[in-house]
């Protein structure tokens, strides 16, 4: 079940509403982990047990680590196991059949075996038969299924239990809160990852208002629009030219291919994250942001402060800084950083393109700190904002592609390296009507922080005596701009299936 669907906007999220609000405070987090599970549980019925496992594992791991700080004990062990815990489940259902296959090919390519490492299934399929889990005829090429939103919760449940060994959260002793923490459906699929300290309170107590009701509507339907009306839009382009044969891709054509993925990646999870954010009002939740405009930085450095900032933060206080941080030496910096970069590509993904574009980045900040950063600071601004888009879309391409070589072959295409004629074959002009058109010029437009500009010119209005009629034509308009996106994005889910989220297969 997406957002961005019919049945969750017509009928879950109605009715899971109605009942919040009619059933009172003390059945709210019931209700929300009810909804929660099945909201889960409608597109992952056979690994819903793995998110259950996850929350009753950690809920332990809390409790035990709570006890042994009141005998006065650090709790060290504790924490490591929880973090083994929480690694193995993340390693086993998201890394396990890249590493085998990688295996595999590194046995074939050494000569220790002509046809590498058996099926994963012919190793894993037995016992998981024996049990019930799957068919016989499935076993030998069965592959371990990734789970939906997997790296999200189960940083989630890692932060909680680093935070009580640090000492920066208190206990939960209520399993309903807990599981209410981990489940939480508004931003369980695709974040922002929420650390449990900055809701604690919330999850006790909270309180839904009419102003934030309309706010968390509008922050909803902002989202909505930005995945339903540009992200969807120019994502078909970006889909159709990625997978066209590299000898048919000329180098406008490879360009256009990555802004219109460009995009769509940014107004996917930015969308979808207002949508988080918005839903999050409704019920009382005030999650914190996690887009600011990172398309308008001017270097690479200021890019990961305005880029998904739920996961840079995290990995800035999880690793970075108890890996030494800025406090060591230069070189041990700089070590740091590609290991973090590292890290975050993998977390993406089990592949070696997301491992290559982590480690491009982590490059790129190691060489703003050599000195590079200095010398655009020396640039003028548009210069140096064309350097962060550049250097953003080519790791884009490593991304998007499926494979290290496509990645290549398409940078090439774009270097003007591409096969001769391919223009003649395959011209932009193809690709290209005036609704993507629209979806460009809408998604540059969103892309700048013009409206929130309008945000703090409509508070000045507010403290002053002058400007109601300003004011007043200020709350029409945007009563009339969320109600068209509304109405447009219901057009746009009655007539296209087309509705994928990039980052639910994180």
């Amino acid at each position: 079940m997406v957002f961005s669907s019919q049945v969750f906007l017509f009928l879950f999220l109605p009715l899971v509403l109605l009942l919040y609000l009619v059933l009172g405070r003390w059945f709210r987090n019931l209700v929300l982990l009810t909804a929660s599970l099945f909201f889960y549980a409608w597109g992952e019925q056979e690994v819903v047990i793995l998110m259950l496992a996850s929350i009753v594992g950690n809920y332990a791991f809390g409790r035990w680590l709570g006890s042994a700080q009141e005998r006065g004990e650090r709790g060290k062990g504790v924490v490591t196991l929880s973090l083994v815990f929480n690694l193995a489940l993340l390693v086993v259902f998201k890394y396990a059949n890249w590493i085998w296959e990688t295996l595999s090919g590194l046995m074939v390519e050494l000569g220790l075996s002509s046809t590498g490492l058996p099926v994963i299934g012919e190793v894993c399929g037995p016992p998981l038969m024996a049990m019930g889990l799957i068919d016989a005829p499935l076993a030998a090429d069965w592959q371990i299924r990734l789970p939906i939103g997997i790296s999200f919760f189960t940083f989630q449940a890692m932060s909680y239990v680093i935070d009580i060994y640090r000492r920066d959260a208190e206990v939960q002793k209520n399993p309903i809160h807990f599981a209410t923490y981990i489940a939480l459906f508004p931003q369980l699929i695709a974040g922002p990852i929420v650390r449990y300290r900055d809701i604690a309170k919330q999850l006790v107590e909270r309180t839904v208002t009419l102003s934030g009701f309309a706010y968390g509507v509008r922050r909803f339907v902002v989202g909505l629009g930005k995945k339903m009306l540009i992200a969807n839009i120019v994502a078909l382009q970006a889909d159709r030219i990625f997978e066209l044969p590299l000898e048919q891709v000329s180098a406008p054509l490879a360009w256009f291919g990555t802004l219109c993925y460009t995009l769509q990646i940014y107004f996917d999870f930015s969308g979808y994250s207002d949508m988080a954010i918005g839903l999050g009002h409704m019920f009382g939740f005030r999650f914190l942001e996690n887009f600011n405009f990172p398309y308008i930085s001017r270097s690479i450095t200021e890019f990961w402060r305005r880029w998904h900032i739920s996961l840079s933060s995290w990995y800035r206080d999880y690793l970075y800084i108890p890996l030494g941080g800025n406090r060591c030496s230069p070189l041990r910096v700089y070590g740091n950083l590609l290991t973090v970069f590292i890290l975050c590509g993998l977390w993406h993904g089990a592949s070696w393109s997301f491992l290559v574009w982590g480690l491009y980045h982590g490059l790129f900040l190691v060489i703003e700190r050599l000195g590079l950063g200095r010398g655009l600071d020396k640039l003028a601004k548009p210069l140096r904002h064309a350097y962060t888009l550049l250097v953003v879309m080519i790791g884009w391409v490593f991304f998007r592609a499926t494979d290290i070589s496509q990645a290549i072959a398409m940078l090439s295409a774009m270097a003007g390296f591409g096969a001769e004629g391919a223009a003649r074959l395959q011209p932009v002009g193809l690709f290209v009507d005036p609704v993507v058109l629209l979806a460009l010029l809408a998604g540059l437009i969103g892309s700048m922080p013009w409206v929130r500009t309008l945000g703090h010119y409509y508070k000045r209005l507010l403290t002053e005596e002058r400007g109601r009629g300003q004011l007043w034509a200020m709350d029409a308009a945007s009563f009339l701009a969320v109600a068209l996106i509304l109405l447009l994005s219901a057009m746009e889910m009655s007539a296209n299936t087309y509705n994928p989220f990039i980052y639910f297969r994180f």
